[in-house]
């Protein structure tokens, strides 16, 4: 609210602070936050209707979870424009509280704060230390949870693991669902780099758009940070999005750019391009795919890295050098023999490659 009075809130309360740029339809979504985002729309399109309540979303910063809870608004009030939605940061239902008093009208702060059909709450770290504002906080939470209604919390952490919050407060944020949204894997990062940059009118190179996502992976916030000033600097110096201009842009972000593969890394990249659990390629399994699979791993690891052989057989459940030898000789067998083993092969080590340039 820009005023804590009764009047000038009630006129506000349909549509509150929500930004309609973030929808369920142009979030990206992926393994990371894959429970999350299902938990969410469970609630948008079933509001009080669940036993969702409080939906609590947990995640480090630049990870979505504020897009996720704005998404949550817009879905009901798409449905039903009649909802009364509101959404605030902690920092604001704090201001907003702060000025009741100083104003005193904290009969009309409550009212209007608990006349809503979901509340939305961003960010509730920083109630931390605050201790009058958790107490307002706590009724009005006990007061919209007893009338059915919908509310929705965002944080950095889970709940059990927040400092300076009272411990009723803590009670009734895990007496619902908590869902976590972790940083993005590679294929997630790459479909956002695609989305937002056709959504700028920008078609980059592939190989462009696979260095940023192997090398910008902490939170999706500098990812298309990342994208902007890759295409700010090239609009305004007239240079090509080629991969030059990417390291540049990369470097810039987050210091040097990779300059090693990891034996994990290897195994990560295989198992995912060939939908394998990473645990099964260390395991002693001898499906025929799981060997292969391993045996491809073993030859890159060989390549790509510096690891001797007892400790690449170490990485792949202490198998020993003989082993690994004998799984260097057998991709490099095929790859002479079987065109699709060496397209294969090539194209994950390109891959990853791709991620040291």
């Amino acid at each position: 609210p820009t005023d804590a009075t009764g009047s000038a809130m009630t006129r506000q309360l349909g549509v509150h602070s929500l930004n309609p740029r973030y929808t369920f339809q142009n979030y990206i979504k992926g393994e990371s936050n894959q429970f999350a985002c299902a938990a969410a729309l469970a609630v948008a399109n079933t509001l009080g209707g669940t036993s969702f309540n409080p939906l609590v979303i947990y995640g480090g910063v630049g990870l979505g979870k504020t897009h996720l809870v704005h998404a949550i608004g817009n879905h009901v009030l798409q449905s039903d424009r009649s909802k009364r939605v509101l959404y605030v940061s902690s920092e604001k239902f704090t201001i907003d509280f702060v000025e009741a008093i100083q104003k005193d009208r904290i009969a009309e702060f409550s009212n209007f704060y608990r006349r809503v059909d979901i509340l939305i709450v961003d960010d509730i770290q920083f109630f931390a230390g605050k201790e009058k504002t958790q107490d307002t906080f706590f009724h009005t939470f006990n007061e919209l949870y007893q009338l059915g209604k919908q509310i929705v919390l965002s944080c950095d952490k889970p709940p059990k693991e927040l400092k300076g919050l009272n411990e009723r407060l803590l009670s009734r944020f895990q007496s619902g669902l908590t869902a976590d949204v972790q940083p993005p894997d590679l294929e997630t990062r790459i479909a956002i780099l695609w989305k937002k940059s056709a959504e700028n009118g920008v078609e980059l190179p592939h190989e462009v758009v696979e260095f940023i996502a192997l090398n910008i992976t902490s939170n999706i916030r500098q990812l298309e940070g990342c994208l902007i000033s890759l295409l700010a600097k090239s609009s305004i110096n007239h240079r090509k999005t080629d991969l030059e201009l990417a390291r540049e842009v990369v470097r810039s972000i987050i210091g040097e750019v990779r300059t090693h593969i990891t034996v994990e890394e290897i195994q990560h990249v295989v198992c995912e391009h060939l939908g394998i659990p990473e645990d099964l390629i260390r395991a002693k399994t001898r499906k025929q795919e799981i060997v292969n699979a391993r045996q491809i791993a073993m030859y890159l690891t060989k390549e790509l890295t510096n690891s001797s052989l007892k400790t690449i057989g170490l990485h792949f459940g202490g198998r020993d050098h003989s082993t690994v030898i004998h799984a260097y000789q057998t991709v490099e067998d095929g790859m002479s023999t079987d065109p699709v083993q060496r397209n294969l092969v090539h194209q994950l080590k390109s891959k990853l490659e791709l991620s040291i340039r």
